[in-house]
């Protein structure tokens, strides 16, 4: 296989309402970040899906962005995509991404399915418990946060070590488990806000603490799509919550619960 350096590499990635900007894909994005952290020289082409430009029927045919061009090769798939990127642009001269706790890859693996629900849901009765459901999910990714990582436990030390300050899932650099939850965690943010009213609460601090660390990085707030472009996405998937006559006048407010 060619050298880095020889291949040209080109990231093809979902266009926003202009053709132009970046769209909302958090798989476009995850992939995006993953190059960056790599250090290695690539292109990026956005492509607009409303005109099924020539380019798809050219390296992709029946594909949907993401995906990758290595010098002669096309790769389709996003996971398989991040496995020979891994794999291909590996030490000693690019870093190794992979995280090395296993348990980093699944923190957080349930949330934006909790937030799928809970954002396209109409029923004002059920919208508690969706909001609940996705709230245990940010629990459970705020434990994992909190919680000492095996190398972040000195044996030889009298106290043992009870919680953590590390600013991403896996220490203190970011890896591919964060290259595929940050972009599902900004689109919750961006989304919920507008048509939930719902932020994730100041009280998850390891959460704040990973989001905030994670903005800082340019491989990450550099590669989000502006928030018009998240909305404007959401604009026909999230539902509004519709309420009844009777449940009006029962007091029931917009997120389904009863004044107090």
């Amino acid at each position: 296989m060619s050298d880095a350096n020889e291949a040209k590499i080109e990231l093809f990635v979902k266009a926003g309402s202009d053709g132009l900007c970046i769209g909302n894909c958090p798989f476009s994005q995850r992939l995006f970040m993953v190059l960056w952290l790599k250090g290695v020289v690539f292109d990026v082409t956005t492509v607009d899906m409303r005109k099924k430009p020539d380019i798809l029927n050219d390296l992709a045919p029946g594909a949907q962005p993401p995906f990758l061009q290595y010098g002669n090769e096309v790769k389709t798939d996003t996971n398989k995509i991040e496995e020979f990127i891994e794999s291909t642009l590996c030490p000693p001269k690019y870093p190794r991404l992979a995280a090395r706790n296993p348990e980093s890859n699944t923190a957080g693996v349930d949330i934006f399915s909790k937030f799928s629900a809970y954002i396209k849901n109409s029923n004002p009765q059920t919208n508690d418990n969706l909001e609940k459901g996705l709230m245990k999910a940010l629990q459970k990714l705020d434990n994992y946060l909190g919680s000492p990582l095996p190398d972040e436990i000195d044996q030889d030390a009298a106290d043992e070590a009870t919680s953590s300050s590390r600013p991403f899932l896996d220490g203190q650099q970011l890896t591919l488990a964060d290259c595929n939850l940050l972009p599902k965690l900004h689109i919750l943010k961006v989304v919920s806000l507008k048509y939930r009213n719902f932020t994730i609460p100041e009280s998850l601090t390891n959460v704040w603490r990973y989001l905030n660390a994670a903005y800082a990085r340019e491989e990450f707030s550099a590669t989000c799509p502006v928030d018009a472009e998240i909305l404007m996405a959401y604009s026909t998937v999230a539902k509004a919550l519709k309420f009844s006559c009777l449940q009006n006048d029962l007091g029931l407010n917009r997120n389904g619960r009863t004044w107090s």
